[in-house]
């Protein structure tokens, strides 16, 4: 079984991670071969939180390939509100409408991107040195700025700013979620989630059971009337409803509430996963030595699989692993 190393590009490096351990996941019993797997006709050559491109440079948007291409030069950033947002690294930016290609804004913002999301008629930008800031669409004018801390290095999973409302909250490059007022154009409110020299940009939010979720690759954050935050060397994060399931750089994977106190664990040892999806009433993790392990929500009970992996860019929809020009399917 070959070894997986994921590849992952960045704007200011490239970051490459792997089990550094001589120590490989060799689990006792494996049940059998995954069925459901499968080639594409073109193997993923750039990945983002949400969106994979092709060779082809069409995009993968979760578990479709769509008819949005992306321009020779640029790389791509994500997708949000209907739109695909790409970027050249001295600032190029190229808004898509999925459906409509002749739906198409340029922006010249002058310097590297890390992140971007649409809403309605804003343009909220990350920059690759912290800074964030708003921009009108229709206008194509400067709205609000607000400079950040430049950070050193970077996980290269970066999360693009997420809109609630009128707010948006910026996950910056340095361990913080930053919330500004698009209607107000101004900062109300920082909280550090992590504060680590390096690699200590956000590398997952969500809104679960009315609490912002955040999370560095050393800290995760629960936030509403008050703060919890518990330290784990994450490596991926999913939910499900009201239950939020990591895992770790020690093979454990975990169930948390979204208060972040833990339902169950369990342990693979030696275990360097490479995804995680919830799907129906299982987790599935994709393990790197080349094994798929199917565990129930409560992680009482498990099977192992073999799964053939190769080397490539990793992109984890909602019911596929993509690797290179290969996936795993959860369903037949």
């Amino acid at each position: 079984m070959k070894k997986f190393v994921p590849l992952f590009a960045i704007v200011l490096i490239l970051v490459f991670t792997g089990c550094s351990s001589k120590e490989v996941f060799k689990p006792k019993l494996v049940k059998d071969d995954w069925a459901y797997h499968g080639t594409n006709e073109e193997k993923i050559v750039d990945v983002s939180s949400d969106v994979a491109m092709f060779e082809s440079r069409k995009v993968l948007l979760k578990d479709k390939a769509i008819e949005t291409t992306i321009e020779e030069s640029y790389r791509l950033i994500g997708s949000s509100d209907g739109w695909v947002i790409s970027s050249t690294i001295d600032g190029q930016l190229i808004i898509d409408f999925i459906e409509d290609k002749s739906m198409k804004k340029k922006f010249n913002l002058k310097k590297t991107i890390a992140g971007a999301s649409v809403k309605d008629d804003i343009l909220a930008v990350l920059f690759a040195d912290n800074e964030m800031a708003l921009y009108s669409i229709s206008g194509e004018s400067l709205l609000v700025k607000v400079q950040g801390s430049a950070p050193v290095v970077v996980d290269s999973r970066i999360v693009n700013p997420y809109f609630m409302n009128d707010l948006v909250l910026f996950l910056t490059l340095d361990g913080k979620v930053v919330i500004l007022n698009s209607k107000l154009k101004k900062k109300l409110r920082t909280t550090i989630v992590s504060s680590e020299d390096n690699f200590n940009n956000i590398i997952y939010f969500n809104v679960i059971d009315n609490k912002l979720i955040a999370a560095t690759g050393t800290k995760l954050l629960s936030m509403a009337e008050k703060e919890v935050r518990v330290s784990y060397e994450i490596r991926n994060i999913a939910y499900s409803g009201k239950d939020i399931f990591i895992t770790t750089k020690q093979g454990e994977v975990i169930s948390l509430t979204p208060d972040l106190q833990v339902n169950a664990k369990v342990k693979f040892p030696f275990a360097h996963f490479l995804g995680l999806i919830v799907h129906n009433d299982k987790i599935y993790a994709l393990e790197q030595e080349g094994y798929l392990i199917e565990i129930s929500k409560n992680l009482l009970e498990y099977s192992i699989y073999e799964v053939d992996i190769e080397d490539g860019f990793i992109f984890v929809a909602d019911k596929k692993f993509y690797i290179d020009d290969e996936y795993i399917s959860l369903e037949q």
